[in-house]
């Protein structure tokens, strides 16, 4: 009999607690048939009631570490957007560095490092197991502006560059549009893609950990954010990065996300045995 893979599923928590609330039954109702999670998070809360739920969530599940963060950070999100500053980034990193060497400490065959502001399908993390890569996140899509169209948390290229493009090649506006629209279209399909750039709901291996793939900052380099400095490194020590599409998760990026999460989680809950329709969660 095959031992089942142990994973640490794990996040930074500063959050809402009618968000948290939600992110919490999400990860209740992960399927464990062939894996076994632990759970830890670190609790960055200002509000106290989204730290008594973290509390309620490790009286009630088995195997659940919180640790208590010591900072005392403001941060903003507003109606629209969420206002990040290099000091919170990088804290954040170093939160994730730490659960990473948690991992490693605790010999887990993966850490999967999930957001706080997400909703997961119940067969998330066993499939993602299951496709066998060093680094693969589940694809989630976002409208970063109200008024913008949604874009997935993924790129090919630098910062955010979403569309294909060789060294030295010269597109017109027109053509790099229609490369857009093509990479966007292929993540609407569920398969497993190659991508530059992932992050926020990724699963990553042992090996990749113990290769010593990291969110502190890559001094050469002004990118913004962490998960571009663990991209890069990631991909300079020669381990390719993936993003799963078969189950898309649901962020609440705004509180008006809210009650597309409820739903999200009523009909997600112990039903779905196969990935539904796209359409009705993206």
């Amino acid at each position: 009999m095959e031992i089942k893979k142990k994973i640490l599923v794990a996040s930074p928590i500063h959050q809402k607690s009618g968000i948290l609330k939600m992110f919490l039954q999400s990860l209740e109702n992960l399927k464990q048939e062939d894996i076994t999670l632990d759970f830890y998070f670190i609790d960055d809360n200002e509000n106290l009631e989204s730290s008594h739920l973290l509390m309620q969530f490790q009286e009630r599940i088995q195997s659940v570490v919180v640790e208590k963060s010591n900072h005392q950070d403001v941060y903003y999100r507003d109606g629209k957007t969420h206002y990040w500053n290099e000091h919170l980034v990088w804290k954040v990193a170093s939160f994730k560095d730490s659960i990473i060497q948690y991992a490693k400490e605790k010999n887990y065959d993966y850490l999967f490092l999930v957001d706080s502001d997400l909703l997961l399908f119940p067969e998330t993390i066993s499939h993602l197991v299951q496709q066998k890569k060093e680094i693969i996140s589940e694809v989630f899509w976002t409208k970063w502006q109200p008024e913008s169209m949604e874009q997935p948390q993924v790129w090919l290229y630098d910062e955010y560059t979403q569309y294909h493009k060789q060294s030295g090649e010269h597109l017109s506006d027109e053509q790099a549009r229609v490369r857009y629209q093509e990479f966007l279209a292929k993540l609407r399909e569920p398969g497993v893609y190659e991508v530059g750039g992932l992050g926020a709901c990724t699963l990553i291996s042992k090996h990749a950990l113990q290769q010593g793939v990291n969110f502190s900052k890559i001094p050469n380099l002004t990118f913004w954010g962490e998960d571009r400095h663990f991209c890069i490194r990631a991909a300079a020590m020669g381990l390719s990065l993936y993003v799963d599409t078969h189950y898309p998760a649901y962020h609440i990026y705004r509180d008006t996300d809210m009650k597309g999460g409820q739903e999200f989680l009523k009909k997600t809950k112990g039903k779905q045995k196969t990935a539904p329709s796209r359409s009705r969660y993206v």
